[in-house]
């Protein structure tokens, strides 16, 4: 077990940052008691029904829903969640023990529990991003242990089942024929009781936590797609945190209520490669030397955040060092005048404008170009279905498992579940399975970054800035959790 967690913590080298990120540190059961209920506004409104299986997966454990095998703690590396320990048994085959825990419908979680919830895991359509190119089976073993295989081995599987989206529900959530329902079913401190279509939730606290009472007694949640209206509930005190504050309204708060984390996002432009105008290999290359990402870091983000280096950013710390010339990239050809629609979504009020920012760059190198801007929830099914010549997204590359190589799996490879840029090249595909076979540090990072840079040569994505997060946090409010993952939020130790 030692030897494998040190081997895991070398695998992600971000930096531990400040602030009270990681566990949130259960209350007295007096404390508890007397707790207030938060109120949270958050950016994104339920895109699938709060699914575990896609992006709402995010939303459930930042409010402290849902919770996984594992977990990410401050350094990257994978920690105890509802496993308590785990061992690797032999290459393919890794036995993990379970904590005593109970789900918030009152039943145990037992290994029959878990071992189905990772099966139903398996069998989602589409497939969580975390098992992109993973084929694994998961069973009970005695009272206490899960034993998953994998059919190739994984020697990141401890992070891999870190993602919110291998959420571990109980068997009620299962029942309904076409969905999975999280409300009252998963582990975490907080129940979710309540979905008020997009607009609202309700959370109650969860008196049975295995990790201990939270300290506040409920979370009253908002889903306020304007970022200028989460800054002003926040400003007038009808909010205690906002989520992703907009740069252009960081200045309107108090110093002391807008928190900036250096987090693993990057904001880039993805090209549909399989139809439309993009298809064509040479205007891909003729858009990517159209863009000054420079203009985009110090104007749009007002200097939080970095130019575009590479789909990995400053807060992984090791890939600059690693990071090599892209390869395969064939020379642009002349725009002369060909018309391209670029999406967004206005929950991250900068992206709008950082796509008004591109049309003047790539109209100025002979491109017409339409703007679709919508709300994430209305624009991801189009998204995924290609039917745009390029988006806007701001992607946070360590999320969907805490492992560098998750990103590149789901997001470029021909069978990848996020794959926007519809992108499918033989070369992409062998580089990032090759680093995925890989157990050794040093070999698997630097295999990485070869798979980054044979991404990058197909012109599939160009990189625009690595940013911050700037988060509203109420000056009453204690113990927000604000990590570089963008996966907490709320835990046991947030109160008013």
């Amino acid at each position: 077990m030692t030897t494998v967690r040190r081997i895991l913590a070398a695998l992600l080298l971000v930096p531990v940052l400040t602030g009270c990120f990681a566990s949130g540190g259960g209350s007295t059961d007096g404390d508890a008691a007397s707790g207030s209920r938060l109120r949270v506004a958050l950016a994104f409104p339920p895109a699938e029904n709060l699914s575990p299986y896609g992006a709402d997966a995010t939303i459930l454990g930042r409010l402290g829903v849902t919770e996984s095998l594992t977990a990410l703690d401050a350094n990257g590396s994978a920690a105890p969640a509802l496993a308590a320990s785990w061992k690797q048994e032999d290459a393919r085959t890794w036995l993990f023990t379970l904590r005593e825990a109970t789900f918030q419908d009152g039943t145990d979680v037992t290994p029959s529990a878990v071992a189905e919830a990772l099966t139903r895991a398996t069998e989602a359509r589409p497939e969580p991003a975390a098992l992109s190119g993973v084929t694994l089976t998961a069973k009970a073993e005695g009272s206490t242990g899960v034993r998953i295989t994998t059919k190739n081995p994984d020697p990141v599987l401890p992070l891999r089942l870190s993602s919110p989206g291998l959420a571990v529900l109980s068997a009620k959530a299962y029942d309904g024929k076409d969905r999975v329902d999280p409300v009252g079913t998963a582990t975490g401190p907080f129940e979710l009781t309540k979905v008020t279509g997009s607009t609202a939730a309700t959370l109650d606290r969860f008196d049975d936590y295995w990790g201990g009472r939270a300290q506040a007694s409920g979370v009253d949640v908002k889903f306020i797609a304007d970022g200028t209206a989460r800054a002003s509930a926040l400003r007038t005190g009808e909010t205690d945190l906002a989520e992703a504050i907009p740069v252009a309204q960081a200045a309107t708060l108090d110093e002391d209520t807008r928190k900036a984390t250096a987090t693993t996002r990057t904001t880039s432009l993805l090209l549909n490669t399989a139809s439309g105008t993009f298809k064509d290999a040479e205007l891909r290359a003729a858009a990517r030397e159209a863009i000054d990402t420079s203009t985009l870091a110090d104007g749009v983000y007002e200097g939080y955040a970095d130019a575009g280096a590479g789909i990995y950013g400053p807060a992984v710390t090791w890939a600059e060092g690693k990071r090599t010339q892209s390869v395969g990239r064939v020379k642009a050809a002349a725009p002369d005048g060909a018309t391209v629609t670029i999406a967004t979504y206005d929950n991250r009020p900068e992206l709008p404008e950082v796509a008004q920012v591109l049309k003047q760059q790539l109209e100025k190198a002979g491109f017409k170009v339409e703007l679709e801007v919508r709300e994430y929830s209305r624009l991801e099914s189009d998204a995924l279905d290609g039917k745009f010549d390029a988006v806007v997204l701001a992607r946070n590359t360590l999320v969907d498992t805490g492992d560098p190589l998750a990103v590149l799996a789901s997001d470029y490879t021909c069978d990848g579940g996020y794959n926007l840029a519809q992108l499918c090249d033989k070369g992409v595909d062998a580089a990032v399975a090759k680093a995925e076979g890989l157990a050794d540090t040093d070999e698997r990072q630097d295999a990485a970054m070869a798979a980054e840079a044979a991404v990058l040569g197909t012109d599939a994505v160009v990189p625009l800035v690595h940013q911050q997060i700037i988060t509203g946090v109420g000056t009453s409010v204690s113990g927000a959790l604000l990590d570089p993952y963008e996966r907490t939020l709320v835990g046991t130790g947030t109160r008013r």
